[in-house]
């Protein structure tokens, strides 16, 4: 077998690993579901008149707040389950079996790979329940299949920027506990953009950044993929431009942090 058949071997081992593991033991990812869930319900039942006003001038309907809300909700999943990442690797090399595979004859990045490319499908499997939640209360996308393709693959292209941080945040931190907090200001962007109310409305001084961030755009880009209302050159181009430079920085930050020498 030549030298990239190994390596595509080693990764879909690693690969099936992971995905056994999360399998027999899925508390994790059900938990940081909750939150989204609970604040997609919070935000429809029990804030959805106020909120709806504010955004269409007075009038409440509480029917476009859902259909506002729910594409910033399913970004705001994929941080949350990032954070699984973070906490899965790090007990990977607390528990000893990172060691343990340095020592065998296997692909190095098959290891991080493994655990990226199984994030990356728990999530988007994520996606698919919050949305049937989504769908349940009332959202009604109005996309064509093009661009439901398109908007699958921006969360797939978010979760792998993200799942590549979090992996770099698993490395480098001391404990599980640890993994788990430091991911939370990936998790802090998505309420400090669009998701829950337009840019337009907050701070001038605060309004720069809420817009400039990750999250907005990429969140204004799934709200016309899904809606029908057009993504807009601005926000697809920032969109791409973060998450592409936050995969490429997340991979070399993690890829340089594993093979250092063992610090456990």
């Amino acid at each position: 077998m030549s030298t990239a058949g190994h390596a595509l071997h080693d990764n879909l081992t690693m690969l099936r690993r992971n995905l056994l593991h999360a399998r027999r033991y899925p508390s994790l990812t059900l938990n940081l579901l909750l939150t989204p869930v609970v604040l997609l319900l919070l935000f429809v039942y029990v804030f959805g008149n106020v909120m709806s006003a504010g955004i269409n001038g007075g009038h409440a309907d509480r029917a476009d707040y859902v259909a506002y809300l729910v594409p910033g909700i399913l970004f705001l999943t994929v941080a949350m389950t990032s954070l699984g990442t973070a906490v899965s690797v790090c007990t990977d090399m607390t528990e000893g079996i990172m060691a343990r595979f340095r020592t065998m004859a296997i692909s190095r990045t098959s290891v991080l790979i493994g655990h990226v490319v199984g994030s990356v499908i728990q999530t988007l499997m994520s996606l698919v329940l919050v949305l049937a939640i989504g769908l349940a209360i009332g959202f009604r996308p109005d996309a064509s299949p093009l661009e439901w393709l398109a908007a699958i693959g921006l969360m797939a292209l978010v979760s792998l920027a993200l799942t590549w941080i979090a992996v770099g945040l698993g490395l480098v931190s001391p404990n599980p506990e640890g993994a788990s907090n430091m991911g939370y200001p990936l998790v802090m962007l998505p309420f400090l953009s669009s998701a829950f109310v337009p840019v337009d409305a907050m701070p001038g001084w605060f309004r720069w950044f809420a817009e400039y961030q990750p999250f907005s755009p990429a969140i204004e880009t799934l709200r016309g993929l899904l809606l029908g209302d057009g993504i807009g050159t601005k926000n697809a181009v920032l969109t791409v431009a973060w998450f592409v430079a936050l995969t490429v920085l997340g991979y070399l930050w993690s890829k340089a942090q594993f093979t250092r020498e063992p610090r456990r």
